[in-house]
């Protein structure tokens, strides 16, 4: 028996499905929580936020404590003077800081995404505005349930204002840094910016706005590199986040009154309240997730459920997946953070650290670049005394006034012509022209050509000060 032949195309279905690339997510309504890592949280909250805010208001030496002028190319951090020569210290600060976060991730997960990175600290700060004027979780989903009215207006509109307001003035200490935050601040009295400003106090502005108001959990889940690699970091005694599952399971809602175990029940009552607590909307029961930032707080919902059910705390916890599994008291878990990676990382950033300061503490009071004057050649002046001339740029890192003598070495008979003592201002950079002379019998006992030398600029502003920079030079004999 033959096949039936394929049945040709309708022409006549115009039926379309449409594939979406991208899933809308629902929209999460964290609910509020007390306890101890909530209390540690908002300790964090305060402390990054008057520093943030706080640090540019300083005064240090006359001047602002903490600005990095790049109008004039020099970066003030207390008593410290830094110039784009500086760059490398940049570079190592970026160094320990990427050692340093490395070692937390290996030792207790992600402590930085929970409690001090700049996502988690405004979004807990715009959610609880959020809160003020929108009330907690059941309040906020019956307000978003509600049609608009007057109401929903002025407790949406409050909201919004608090939060430009915030993110204003986020933008605006930002700029501070750049600019000196006081002549900022009369300008922004009148509103009368330069294009600069006005762009950054914006453009910050509003990243601030969107990321904390809008984006969110989002921001952590799709946007930020870190919770894609934090694994490759991870192991089984990295402190994590996690569900006790052989004492949760199985769970089940019951009265406060039944015995777990008479009715063949786990701890875990599955209020999920663990759930409505999370800032990224995970349920921490299903194990680790790559969302979980380590926040704690389903660790203090569940902690205070405990407590009304009378159940020991600690369902829910800081734990390592081996200390899950074998049921590891807390001395051994500490025994096993002296994991060769951790000692590897406490090693790396130890050293970088030490080499850090003590590259800081015994950082010149100068700085000197030697440049030939290409405009005038060797000469013979008087008396028969070759002559070179070269331009030097002293630059006084200090911020008192600071006296530096040039001298030159190298050569027999080499000296600088003239009195070169030269008084610089208070972190000033000034290029000078120095004449270096070479006696006739010395010039003939060298022979001609290019001959190696150097300077030697020595600061004098106190008796018995014994800093100084040489620098490499060449000093040319004419045949």
């Amino acid at each position: 028996m033959n096949a039936a032949p394929p049945k040709a195309p309708d022409d006549s279905d115009t039926t379309v499905q449409v594939v979406s690339l991208y899933q809308s997510e629902k929209k999460i309504y964290a609910r509020s929580v007390t306890g101890v890592f909530a209390t540690w949280r908002w300790a964090l909250v305060w402390f990054t936020q008057l520093l943030y805010y706080g640090l540019p208001w300083l005064s240090w030496n006359g001047r602002q404590a903490v600005l990095f002028d790049l109008g004039a190319r020099r970066f003030y951090i207390f008593e410290l003077v830094l110039y784009p020569q500086d760059f490398i210290y940049l570079a190592v600060l970026l160094i320990i800081c990427a050692y340093a976060l490395f070692l937390f991730t290996a030792v207790a997960g992600r402590l930085w995404c929970g409690y001090a990175c700049p996502q988690t600290v405004y979004t807990e700060i715009f959610m609880w505005v959020e809160q003020k004027f929108e009330g907690d979780r059941i309040a906020r989903m019956k307000l978003d349930a509600q049609p608009w009215g007057t109401e929903r207006i002025l407790r949406s509109g409050g909201k919004q204002v608090a939060w430009v307001a915030i993110s204003l003035w986020t933008g605006f200490t930002f700029v501070g840094y750049f600019t000196p935050i006081r002549e900022l601040a009369a300008a922004a009295l009148t509103l009368s910016f330069g294009p600069w400003e006005w762009f950054w106090v914006l453009f910050y502005g509003l990243a601030t706005y969107g990321n904390a108001g809008f984006l969110r959990e989002q921001v952590c889940k799709y946007m930020c590199p870190y919770a894609r690699f934090q694994s490759a970091m991870f192991d089984r005694d990295t402190l994590i986040i996690g569900y006790d599952t052989e004492r949760g399971e199985p769970r089940g809602s019951r009265s406060k009154k039944v015995d777990p175990k008479t009715a063949g029940l786990g701890s875990c009552i599955d209020c999920t309240l663990c759930v409505q607590v999370c800032p990224t909307g995970i349920d921490i029961r299903k194990g680790l997730q790559y969302e979980c930032i380590g926040c704690a707080a389903c660790i203090d919902v569940c902690d205070d459920i405990m407590d009304k059910m009378n159940y020991p705390r600690g369902l829910i916890r800081y734990d390592t997946e081996n200390g899950m599994a074998e049921h590891l008291g807390r001395s051994a878990l500490l025994h096993r953070v002296l994991r060769p990676r951790v000692l590897v990382y406490t090693a790396g950033l130890a050293l970088i650290c030490i080499a850090f300061v003590v590259s800081l503490w015994l950082r010149s009071p100068m700085r000197v670049d030697v440049v030939r004057d290409r405009a005038t050649l060797a000469r013979i002046v008087d008396d028969g005394y070759i002559e070179n001339i070269y331009r030097l740029q002293i630059m006084n890192v200090a911020e008192s006034a600071q006296r530096f003598v040039v001298t030159a070495d190298g050569l027999p008979g080499i000296a600088v012509a003239g009195a070169a003592s030269y008084l610089l201002e208070p972190t000033e950079a000034r290029w000078v022209t120095v004449a270096v002379r070479l006696a006739p019998e010395a010039a003939q006992q060298a022979g001609s050509g290019a001959h190696p030398m150097h300077f030697i600029v020595q600061r004098v502003t106190e008796p018995g000060d014994t800093a100084q920079v040489q620098e490499k030079s060449t000093f040319v004999i004419p045949r």
